[in-house]
């Protein structure tokens, strides 16, 4: 649905950024298949001639990511193993290719359905173990938590005292919440935040948060969408990243994102965020908004050096395509079950398939280490 690397806000679109990239400096081959407007190491399959949520494409996007299934299965003889970002349509594509496929989800998994369609697929990923338990009983290839190239966020600022919101305008992120918690604390708050294009979007966004930051008068600086450079400065200056939101976070890119420019992250404990945040380390979680606020001043006494050096080794893209291609060589029968390769060699090619119209070939040495 955007590109790869995304222009703005796609946080799954960086991740398979990250992976391409890596996989391709290890010597791997590597085909995305994407929208014609992506930017990729290796070959690009491009399934539509640009992104289609950025050119305002607000339907459904099943058609789409069917066609990408049926590309990917065109293909699929070619490769020895795909790996899907397609969320729910990765079943139906494991279920269906004739060669082992690894399927990521980045989304939530806490469906009434999701069981059915889950279980007896081989080859599942979860990126975060709360994100695994909600289905505890199905088999999973692996728990691979995401990783960036973190090493060049902005580190050295001169520190102020806002606060920052990063994410989307809706109701479950906690949008609000941080307004209501900058007026709490008397501090000023930067919203840099994507409007969708569905209806239910743009309701919340002209009828609830216009008001909210209109509300908060001048403490409220709201700023839209920004891409990663300005929003990461702009991040770096920050006193506090607020992640307030009640939307169970499979995992939480804003999260490492925050914490590799040293600034601490207040949240609700909720999904994946407490594998990510170290109490007391890396910022502290809050029930509500009340309490959040009350520990807007605390965060003041956190080492950020400390903060970014943990984040960086942490969350790194590196030790995430480790993680991966143990999951890869298992897939294939490299090694035995719990086991991981260590400098060995992957056999010729390896495919490795993508989001809504992303995926992605890999093939040749492979050098992971226990992780």
């Amino acid at each position: 649905m955007r590109s790869v690397p995304p222009r703005a806000y796609g946080g799954t679109e960086r991740i398979v950024h990250e992976l391409g990239t890596e996989l391709v400096r290890r010597g791997h081959e590597v085909t995305t298949f994407a929208s014609g407007d992506s930017e990729v190491a290796g070959v690009l399959v491009a399934t539509v001639p640009e992104a289609l949520r950025p050119s305002g494409y607000g339907g459904d996007p099943g058609p789409w990511m069917n066609a990408t299934v049926a590309a990917v299965l065109d293909r699929a003889s070619g490769f020895d193993l795909i790996h899907s970002h397609l969320e729910w349509f990765s079943p139906i594509l494991a279920r269906a290719a004739t060669v082992p496929v690894v399927s990521t989800f980045h989304g939530r998994l806490d469906d009434a359905w999701a069981d059915q369609l889950l279980r007896g697929v081989p080859g599942l990923v979860a990126i975060s173990q709360n994100q695994a338990d909600t289905h505890p009983d199905i088999e999973w290839a692996g728990v691979v938590h995401n990783g960036l190239t973190l090493d060049g966020a902005p580190f050295d600022r001169r520190r102020t005292e806002h606060l920052m919101f990063v994410g989307r305008v809706a109701p479950e992120k906690g949008i609000v919440e941080a307004i209501d918690i900058a007026r709490r604390a008397d501090r000023p708050i930067r919203i840099v935040a994507k409007v969708g294009t569905l209806p239910a979007e743009i309701a919340f966004h002209e009828t609830v948060f216009l008001p909210a930051v209109e509300a908060g008068g001048s403490l409220v600086e709201w700023i839209g969408e920004l891409p990663g450079t300005e929003r990461d400065l702009l991040m770096a200056e920050s006193h506090a990243v607020l992640m307030p939101g009640s939307w169970p976070e499979p995992f939480g890119l804003v999260a490492i994102e925050a914490l590799a420019c040293g600034t601490p992250v207040l949240a609700r404990r909720v999904g994946a965020l407490p594998e990510i945040i170290r109490e007391g380390v890396d910022g502290f979680f809050g029930d509500d908004a009340i309490q959040l606020a009350f520990l807007v001043e605390r965060v003041g006494d956190l080492d950020r050096t400390a903060i970014r050096g943990s984040v960086l080794e942490r969350f790194s893209a590196a030790r995430m395509v480790d993680d991966y291609e143990a999951v890869y060589s298992r897939m294939l029968g490299e090694e035995g079950p719990g086991e991981r390769p260590t400098g060995r060699t992957l056999a010729s090619d390896t495919v490795v398939g993508l989001d809504a119209l992303e995926t992605l070939r890999s093939a040749r040495t492979t050098s992971a280490r226990t992780a």
